[in-house]
């Protein structure tokens, strides 16, 4: 099953090639995963019909017991057929649709066969996790399917209402099943069948969420309206998507679930009365349109409805007939779909109206056309008919609600035959008045496939008796009637045969008056579903706008207002509620006397923040509670975690002075006394209510920690740092994301501030004229004070002399020379000492950080060019690179630290071992020297460069004492 899944996406990554060779005979090789699927499937047949099942899981997360799990039963070999058989024909039937020369085919056929992947891991998957992705990727399929002519408007737009309705539908699911999981105490779907958790609330909430995701995906109202749009898309992805495949996903999902929840209070109500509804309204809006594929369309929708109907009854006989309607569905409307392909191919045009006397210009396709309109109409002797007939007699002999329910089913009947009569008579028949309709020829290959649907509804109607046994081994999960129904095509006269005489006759009429039935349809019309969408999408746009507008007034404190006040209203209404203290330890005030006193003059600090008015001020005073918090970390003994700080602290305040250069010296906001009073409390309120939170997590804790673990676990390799073992072995995952998320901040900080290229290296001195340069230039730097002929002639930096003598500081000019390197040698000491040691990649990347920052603030963004003149995009990139390629490469042996190890020795430094988390820690290293340094680029060098030629810009044009020109 994976093969056969797999080789649907393999394939289509190779669709631009094959089509680049093939043409659109590519579509020829691209249907064989899908003929290999149906080959399988049918010899899968057996096993399935019997009540048998194949199946196949990969463990996932296992802690939530979800799995990687596909299952091959009687319900999912019918869909698979389906989704296999019918996909293979449609791409057969693309090769003779499109032309070489026709747009964009090769992403048309790569996303097709993709579909056909997606849909078929979906029908077999058998974790409700899995589903959802494979759900949520026929939805993305389709939508790229449907606005294949992206150039016309009407089909983006129809591509996004199909994507909006469907993923809504889509989310909602994924919390049903979420709650599902987790009452069922599984999320494997066989399990939950065969034992369904008990009814509560949350079950009959998620049971309705489940089929909000099911019915939006069948477009049963009132999400119906995405379906008929959806017709914008090219006829085959009409008949595959539209007919065969996608829309059945919501019915098989009723199908699969029904036997679990059909019981549930919520589920009949509204399956049945939304089915019949759907049924109802597709059909009468069928009876009034032009366009071919628009009348199959609401065709399709009302049959949807009636397939859900029957799907979700939850009884036995009601089920046998939903399967066996989803399949003669599948082929009169798949094959219908293609049928109007050929007329719009031949003709050139799909509207009634003009078509006339196809029926003796096009025979074969006529022909083709009327045995899968046939079918749709439920005649005998085709399989439509057997599956209608199974239909009214399972709501025939079911309780009140089936019985009306058969009426609706009845009605909709009717409607069908009259929009099948429509469709006939607007395709093929001669009309008085308007002259025969030119036609091109058609080819076998077009009209093959669906000749051979058509056919195939024609043979199982007959022989409806072979498949009654797969289908019974579905059916057969329901409670078992006294006289269970079987198949077959004549079961002698009764009601079902009656009832089914009187949807012919009422069908007939309804065409025949068709004139008048188009009047009043159109006389009572009511606002379209499309039209209420459009004005849903506006009303919600202009409500978005107004709370936008509201909210967003531009002030910082007011936003963190905001969000300390939601956090404090939650954590408090969940303490309120929970009463988590309850048995807890009693807190104590500090394990020594140092930490009081540590946490006091922390606090002093944060508060003496609330009084000042000079920005830089109030940076320093941040920066102590910084400090602080490391010196607490210091006393409590965690050395790790001290350092880490201290490093971070002192990055973070050189970046505030860095950006406070181009901000006022004092705060300009204004702040009233009674803002004032209602700030501190807020911030107070919030302070306490984290500090209860954090006090009770860990007073209230029930489970053994996870740190004795580790901590033994480490011990038992040799080491001694716990922390730096499991951020580069234990949770190495953890700390690569994180890495990644750093990555990513820094890129959108330093965005924001470069407008134009990040690489300036490889542009030429002189087009830089020295002034913009990212490598040194002799050039003394316009806009500053050149000084005098006095100025020191030693440069103890290498480009100390393109600073002004009076912005240069001669101290630290030889502080920062003596540092830089021994700084930088203590940061790869950090590096490698991790594993016993305090230390690791994230701290020894900051202390490099620190020692090119040192370069900077001595001697200038020149200094720093020439202290790294390598892009900090090299650093980022080569440091995820490494620490992604040790983190792949170490799930062969379960672990990153232990996936390889050497051992070594040398003379001065001794014994050493090298290993993978070593490299895996060199990444991080790399990844954080990266960052810092594209942050004091960013707001260092750049911002300097931006000081320069504003001063430049300000100069006067001649020097005044002179009056000569300044150079």
């Amino acid at each position: 099953m994976t093969v056969l899944i797999l080789c649907h996406f393999a394939l289509a990554a190779c669709a631009v090639p094959l089509v680049r060779r093939l043409g659109r005979h590519a579509f020829v090789v691209l249907a064989l995963p899908p003929a290999a699927t149906t080959v399988w499937a049918f010899t899968q047949w057996g096993t399935t019909a019997d009540g048998g099942a194949v199946t196949w899981s990969w463990e996932w997360i296992a802690t939530y017991d979800v799995s990687a799990a596909l299952r091959l039963d009687a319900l999912a070999e019918l869909m698979v057929l389906l989704a296999a058989g019918v996909g293979m024909l449609v791409l057969l039937y693309c090769a003779s649709y499109f032309t070489d020369t026709s747009p964009r085919l090769a992403p048309f056929a790569g996303n097709l066969l993709a579909f056909a992947g997606a849909m078929l891991a979906l029908v077999l998957a058998d974790d409700l996790i899995t589903l959802y992705v494979f759900w949520e990727l026929t939805t993305v399929f389709s939508y790229l399917l449907i606005g294949h002519t992206s150039e016309l408007k009407k089909n983006r737009r129809s591509a996004l209402q199909a994507l909006t309705v469907t993923t809504l539908g889509g989310l909602a699911m994924l919390v049903g099943f979420l709650i599902l999981g987790e009452a069922a105490g599984t999320y494997r779907i066989s399990a939950i069948v065969a034992d369904p958790p008990e009814t509560t609330l949350a079950v009959s909430v998620a049971v309705v969420l489940v089929l909000c995701g099911a019915l939006s995906k069948s477009a049963i109202w009132p999400f119906s309206l995405w379906l008929p749009n959806a017709m914008a898309a090219p006829t085959p992805v009409s008949a595959y998507l539209h007919a065969a495949a996608m829309v059945k996903a919501g019915v098989y999902l009723v199908a699969r679930l029904a036997p679990a929840f059909a019981d549930v209070p919520v589920w009949r109500p509204v399956v049945l009365v939304l089915g019949g509804a759907t049924m109802l309204l597709g059909g009468w809006r069928a009876l009034r349109l032009h366009d071919l594929k628009l009348v199959l369309a609401y065709g399709t929708v009302s049959q949807l409805g009636f397939l859900t109907v029957l799907a979700g009854a939850g009884n036995r006989n009601a089920a046998l007939a939903a399967v066996a309607m989803i399949l003669a569905h599948a082929l009169f409307k798949a094959a219908l779909f293609l049928v109007t392909g050929i007329v719009d191919h031949a003709a050139g045009t799909r509207d009634v109206r003009v078509l006339s006397g196809l029926g003796r210009t096009t025979p074969y396709v006529c022909a083709v056309g009327v045995l899968a309109a046939a079918s749709m109409a439920a005649l005998p002797p085709f399989l439509g008919f057997a599956a209608k007939e199974a239909a009214l007699e399972a709501l025939l002999h079911g309780d009140t609600a089936d019985r009306w329910t058969l009426a609706v089913v009845v009605l909709g009947s009717v409607l069908t035959v009259a929009y099948t009569l429509r469709f006939v008579w607007g395709a093929f028949a001669r009309k008085r008045g308007v002259a025969d309709t030119p036609v091109h020829r058609v080819g076998a290959a077009l009209l093959a496939p669906p000749a051979v649907l058509a056919v195939v509804g024609l043979v199982l109607g007959p022989g409806v008796a072979w498949t009654d046994r797969l289908f019974a081994a579905y059916a057969d999960v329901f409670p078992a009637p006294e006289d269970p129904y079987h198949l077959a095509l004549w079961h002698g006269l009764g009601t079902a045969l009656l009832l089914s005489a009187a949807t012919w006759a009422g069908g007939a009429v309804l065409f025949a008056v068709r004139g008048t039935v188009t009047k009043v349809s159109r006389r009572v019309a009511w606002p379209t579903a499309d039209s209420v969408f459009g004005h849903l999408l506006l009303g919600l746009e202009r409500v978005a706008l107004q709370i936008t507008g509201f909210v967003q007034r531009g002030s910082l404190s007011g936003y963190l207002a905001i969000t300390m006040a939601v956090m404090l209203a939650g954590q408090l209404a969940v303490l309120v509620t929970d009463r988590p203290w309850d048995g807890a330890v009693a807190p104590r005030v500090w394990d020594v006397p140092l930490q009081g006193a540590m946490a006091f003059l922390t606090c002093a600090a944060a508060l003496s923040c609330l009084t000042v008015s000079r920005r830089m001020k109030a940076v320093v005073l941040a920066g102590l509670t910084g400090y602080g918090a490391a010196l607490l970390f210091v006393v409590q003994g965690a050395p790790d975690l001290a350092l880490t700080q201290f490093c971070v602290e002192t990055v973070s305040m050189i970046v505030f002075v860095l950006v406070l250069r181009r901000l006022p010296v004092r705060f300009e906001e204004s702040i009233g006394t009674w803002r004032r009073a209602l700030r501190i409390p807020v911030a107070l309120g919030a302070a306490a209510t984290v500090g209860v939170a954090v006090w009770t997590a860990g007073a209230a804790r029930v489970a053994e920690p996870a740190g004795a673990a580790m901590v033994e676990e480490v011990a038992h390799h040799g080491l001694k740092d716990v922390v730096a073992t499991i951020l580069v072995d234990l949770r190495a995952w953890d700390t690569m994301g994180e890495s990644a998320v750093l990555a990513a901040a820094a890129i959108g900080v330093t965005s924001l501030i470069y407008l134009h290229r990040r690489s300036e290296a490889s542009m030429s001195r002189e087009e830089l004229r020295g002034e913009t340069a990212w490598t040194l230039s002799g050039r003394r730097l316009t806009g500053l004070p050149q000084g005098d002929d006095t100025a020191p002639e030693r440069s103890w930096l290498a480009a100390g002399a393109t600073l002004a003598p009076e912005h240069r500081s001669v101290v630290f000019e030889v502080v920062g020379r003596l540092l830089f390197h021994p700084i930088l040698v203590l940061s790869l000491y950090l590096l490698f000492c991790a594993e016993n040691m305090p230390g690791g990649g994230f701290v020894a990347g900051l202390v490099a950080g620190l020692a090119l920052i040192t370069r900077y603030l001595a001697g200038g963004r020149f200094e720093l060019a020439e202290a790294a003149p390598l892009q900090p995009g090299l650093f980022t990139g080569l440091g995820l690179f490494v620490s992604t390629a040790v983190a792949l490469g170490g799930l062969a042996e379960g672990t990153v630290l232990h996936a390889w190890t050497y051992h070594g020795h040398l003379p001065v430094f001794g014994d050493y071992h090298l290993s993978t988390s070593v490299l895996f820690d060199f990444g991080v290293y790399l990844l954080v020297l990266g960052v810092v340094l594209d942050i004091v680029r960013a707001l260092g060098a750049k911002v300097d460069r931006q000081i320069e030629r504003a001063a430049g810009a300000l100069a006067p044009a001649t020097d005044p004492g002179t009056g000569e020109p300044n150079r």
